[in-house]
């Protein structure tokens, strides 16, 4: 799938059928946007969490998870809630479009559509919305650095190798540094929508994270009960 270049004017178009696809994504391109596809609910929910588009384009009914459980999770995380969404779906019953506009959706568009007029929905949806503050690249609590554009993670400048799901873990508790996360809270962060995970899968990651930040080990606490903290230690400055 692509992937766009220019974040301010990417457009997620997320639908199962490329026709669709094909179409709204040649409409928004020839207006001046770039565009990024989905085929379904999970591949939607990752990328929109991975790229951040401007807006995202939701079909209703796709397969694995629904446009509402995306638009669900997506509005339930601070890191996603702000990104508008476009519904669309061939169901005209009130009940859907009250329930997207519930949800948190922008606007629900009916199928067939003009592909023009949508093109003027996303449009008017995003002057209205303020400019989104500049994305940060890098992250540093004390002798850890990660650079979230490289995947690249340091201890007092030493390479340090995390898996994806080890790298996702670290970075939640470094942009929560000072404030407990509960389980929960990591499951929905790291995992996303994976009702078969459970707390001892964080507990087990967190041990494995805390074995490779070798000597940075010490500024993930354990909040009993709860869940863990991340409070950067001192980087130590070695005096020749």
């Amino acid at each position: 799938m692509v992937k766009c270049d220019n974040l301010k004017r990417c457009i997620l178009i997320a639908d199962d059928e490329p026709d669709v696809r094909n179409l709204v994504g040649a409409s928004l391109r020839n207006a001046g946007f770039d565009t990024a596809e989905a085929d379904n609910g999970t591949a939607a929910l990752a990328k929109t969490r991975e790229q951040h588009p401007a807006l995202l384009i939701l079909d209703l009914m796709m397969p694995e998870l629904s446009g509402f459980d995306v638009c669900k999770c997506l509005k339930r995380d601070p890191e996603t809630e702000s990104i508008p969404i476009i519904m669309l779906s061939a169901k005209a019953d009130p009940i859907d479009r009250i329930l997207g506009m519930e949800l948190g959706a922008e606007d629900y568009v009916i199928k067939p559509f003009s592909p023009r007029e949508l093109v003027l929905r996303v449009q008017n949806i995003l002057r209205r919305i303020p400019a989104a503050p500049a994305r940060i690249s890098e992250l540093v609590a004390g002798p850890i650095k990660m650079n979230l554009d490289n995947h690249d993670t340091r201890v007092d400048g030493k390479l340090v190798s995390l898996t994806a799901i080890e790298f996702k873990l670290l970075r939640t508790l470094m942009e929560h540094a000072g404030k407990v996360r509960t389980r929960g809270q990591l499951l929905n962060d790291v995992w996303g929508y994976e009702p078969t995970v459970d707390g001892r899968t964080v507990d087990t990651h967190i041990r494995r994270l805390r074995e490779k930040l070798g000597s940075a080990a010490a500024s993930i606490h354990t909040v009993r009960s709860f869940g863990y903290r991340l409070e950067p230690i001192p980087k130590q400055i070695t005096v020749m």
